[in-house]
């Protein structure tokens, strides 16, 4: 008696049209011809190869990576706005932006207007403050700036590079922009943003742009005139991170993007990338030094 393959009890008259195994209503999958088994539509499955970006990593259907970095900084400005400082300009004491901002030394803590005590800053071994301070903001109009860059921005750059290499691109340009204003920056003076990442998607779009032969001239004004900017308004705009920013950006998205197709592609761009991060943290080492020498 023909029985399906894998329900021996069930009497059945249909084949599977790729491996020719008898197989019953409850196991056919329609196919462009005919029905396959299950085990089939699964090998089927397991050997067509997923899209991917084009400089590598998985394609993505929404920029996902770029809505949860703007999510995170919505959320850090909201738990940092409700813990004392101020929402249109900040400045106002907040004993957890002060906890994360990145502060070189170590400085005065004030809760609720009152002096709380002094707090360890990046040269007293707060490594962590180089990176939580790029997901600060000191006011709303602050934030407002920064998230809309990175909402045009991300998209755009997270489709070409894939999720893990853009995330990468960003967390990298804002440690870049830190590491330039904790070493270059005064020592008594706090500074926070994500405004060294954001200059960093910004060197990304450059370069990606160059690289398909596109025209850079929007591009190139808008980094020419937020670089003017940064300087002209020095007393309020750090400007140093802005630059790390920059700099950091254009080295990983060149990595990115000028590593050859093929077999050491990969290895190519973790290697760029980790040398843009080994540079950073020598940086940071020798400031750090100088900071605790004196």
């Amino acid at each position: 008696m023909s029985v399906c393959y894998r329900h021996p009890d069930r009497e059945t008259f249909v084949s599977c049209a790729r491996c020719g195994r008898l197989i019953c209503p409850e196991c056919m999958r329609p196919a462009s011809v005919g029905f396959q088994c299950p085990s089939c539509v699964k090998e089927g499955a397991a050997s067509v190869r997923r899209p991917t970006a084009a400089y590598g990593g998985r394609a993505v259907s929404a920029p996902v990576a770029t809505y949860t970095l703007i999510g995170i900084c919505v959320l850090f400005f909201l738990v940092t706005t409700g813990s004392g400082t101020g929402l249109l300009f900040g400045g106002n004491p907040s004993p957890i932006f002060e906890r994360l901002a990145l502060a070189p030394t170590a400085h005065a803590t004030f809760t609720n207007g009152q002096f709380a005590g002094f707090a360890d800053g990046v040269a007293q071994g707060q490594y962590y403050r180089l990176v939580t301070s790029t997901f600060l903001h000191f006011g709303i109009v602050h934030i407002a700036l920064n998230m809309y860059c990175l909402f045009l921005l991300g998209p755009a750059l997270e489709a070409a590079f894939g999720r893990l290499r853009f995330t990468a691109l960003y967390l990298v340009s804002g440690l870049a922009g830190s590491a330039l204003s904790y070493a270059l920056g005064p020592s008594n003076e706090q500074a926070a943003g994500a405004s060294g990442a954001v200059f960093g998607l910004f060197a990304a779009f450059f370069v990606l742009q160059r690289k398909r032969g596109g025209d850079v001239t929007q591009i190139g004004t808008t980094i020419a005139i937020n670089l003017a900017i940064s300087f002209a308004a020095s007393s309020y705009i750090d400007w140093r991170g802005h630059v790390g920013g920059l700099i950091g950006g254009a080295l990983v998205a060149g990595a990115i993007v000028y590593a050859p197709v093929g077999s050491r592609r990969v290895a190519l761009q973790v290697l760029g990338t980790v040398a843009v991060l080994g540079a950073v943290v020598a940086i940071v080492a020798l400031r750090t030094a100088s900071l605790t020498s004196a």
